[in-house]
């Protein structure tokens, strides 16, 4: 995966070596340096990836931090150059310009002045980006539920989704989440996958600090699709159980708080390989079906089976809300909510953008957040 990950970056960086430096005619000693400058960030972008699985991210994370942000860069680059060349493709048969001195002149000018352009516009996005997304925000929401016992009234749940430590980010920004979370007293804490990137070897430490959450009903957890990248799904799993984090492998548990008792249920990652797949039916199995059900499962598309087994609120991640502008308008083509509250059949659900970022530690019109959610019987 690495070796072909590099493969396209570097068609992608020669690409890039004809748009920036080649067609704008770019001048010594300036071409060298410019070239320069993108082979070093594309063995950077491959350090990035290759941290955490392949290489250990106390060494690397700091060029894999600025491999990866270059990733975004590279990007917005792409994006714009693509609406450059159709401009300019535009602007030449509407014109049909013909070929002269003075017009070779002026198109080059042009290449020119839209090229800096771009290149400014592509590192000052990622420079926001960066800043937006290295400070995950508190968010609080009221969720009304007709269904919820009242004894369970006014119950405040922290999800925490998607922290993606390791290549980029490490136990710092683990500790960061906790204290924003343990601040806020929640009486349950659910956990919705992708806490790191890597082995357990390379990264585990990174999120031990997950270790310090405390709730009276409660720390649930259950996979995201990243747990099991790196070939490492049921040890991170195991890892988590040492950390205190109640684990739903296919599994529900009742959680009682006044006399009331819910099922709190928990499914593996919509994607994940055997032996791991999610199986709700498995989960719900001997359940009382009139008792009120809380699930956890990473991805938003899994509350369409949930709506149809009773599964009266979902909490998910997985989205990032698109993380980095303009991906968000793709996540609906593979989710039926790209973040907050929605509905999906009979059943609320409530996607976060989650903390952290994946791949480039970079978000943009999608910023970060610790979930703390308020229920309500209604």
């Amino acid at each position: 995966m690495i070796l072909v990950f590099a493969a396209f970056l570097a068609l992608i960086t020669f690409w890039l070596h004809r748009r920036i430096v080649r067609a704008t005619a770019m001048p010594r000693p300036w071409s060298i340096v410019a070239d320069a400058v993108l082979v070093i960030m594309w063995a950077f972008a491959v350090v990035g990836i290759a941290t955490g699985r392949e290489l250990n991210p106390s060494a690397f994370r700091a060029p894999a931090w600025l491999g990866l942000t270059w990733l975004a860069v590279v990007l917005y680059l792409v994006l714009g150059f693509i609406v450059v060349g159709l401009m300019s493709l535009i602007w030449r048969l509407v014109l049909r310009v013909r070929p002269s001195d003075t017009g070779r002149r002026r198109r080059l000018l042009a290449v020119r002045v839209t090229t800096g352009v771009v290149v400014i516009a592509a590192l000052v996005t990622t420079s926001y980006g960066v800043w937006e997304a290295a400070s995950p925000r508190v968010t609080q929401t009221t969720v009304t539920l007709p269904q919820l016992p009242e004894q369970f009234d006014g119950i405040r749940v922290a999800l925490i989704s998607d922290l993606h430590v390791g290549p980029a980010r490490g136990r710092n920004f683990t500790q960061q989440v906790v204290d924003e979370v343990m601040a806020e007293k929640p009486d349950l804490i659910a956990i919705t996958g992708d806490l790191a990137d890597g082995t357990v070897a390379e990264v585990g430490a990174d999120i031990d600090p997950l270790a310090q959450l405390r709730a009276p009903l409660g720390v649930f957890g259950v996979s995201g699709n990243h747990e099991f990248y790196a070939d490492d799904g049921g040890r991170w799993l195991d890892h988590w159980e040492q950390l205190g984090i109640t684990t739903l492998r296919n599994q529900r548990v009742e959680v009682t708080h006044d006399g009331a008792t819910i099922d709190v249920v928990g499914i593996q990652d919509y994607t994940a390989p055997k032996p791991y797949e999610p199986d709700l039916p498995e989960a719900l199995d001997g359940s009382d079906p009139d008792r009120f059900r809380l699930l956890l499962a990473h991805e938003p598309r899994q509350a369409l089976q949930a709506s149809d087994l009773g599964v009266d609120f979902q909490l998910s991640g997985h989205t990032h809300g698109g993380q980095i502008w303009p991906i968000r308008y793709l996540v609906p083509l593979q989710q039926p909510s790209v973040e907050g509250l929605d509905k999906v059949g009979n059943t609320v659900l409530y996607t976060t953008r989650g903390a952290g970022a994946w791949g480039p530690p970079v978000r943009v019109g999608a910023p970060p957040e610790v979930t703390i959610l308020e229920l309500h019987r209604g």
